[in-house]
């Protein structure tokens, strides 16, 4: 068992839209991610995706509304539903997801597309 401070977890890197993984919850990770910029639009066909935002503000956007998270609040976006995160200005946030999941989801590889997840 370790305790974890965030806050120095986020210290250790600056890159946007690439998720790190701070530990795990049985066959879950528990990923911290700075966001700033566009997303992709895509959807997790077999999988549940949490956001929590622990500093900064972002949205994510749903085909029919978009929902904006601040610090201290969270979004369960359900399998199978298209969205496409968004930050104006730099948000940190932490990532529920199961273990494997690529983080662009169905959407074509690309840029952003991360197969191995950096431990931290």
């Amino acid at each position: 068992m370790e305790k974890i401070n965030l806050a120095d977890k986020f210290a250790l890197f600056d890159d946007h839209w690439s998720p790190k993984v701070a530990g795990q919850l049985d066959d879950y990770e528990i990923k911290l991610v700075k966001l700033e910029g566009d997303f992709v639009w895509h959807k997790h066909d077999d999988v549940d995706e949490m956001f929590m935002v622990i500093d900064g503000t972002m949205d994510v956007a749903f085909r029919d509304k978009t929902v904006t998270l601040e610090a201290g609040e969270f979004l369960v976006v359900p399998k199978g539903v298209e969205h496409k995160p968004y930050a104006e200005h730099e948000c940190s946030a932490m990532l529920f997801e199961r273990k494997g999941v690529i983080n662009t989801g169905n959407a074509s590889e690309g840029d952003l597309t991360q197969r191995q997840v950096e431990r931290i």
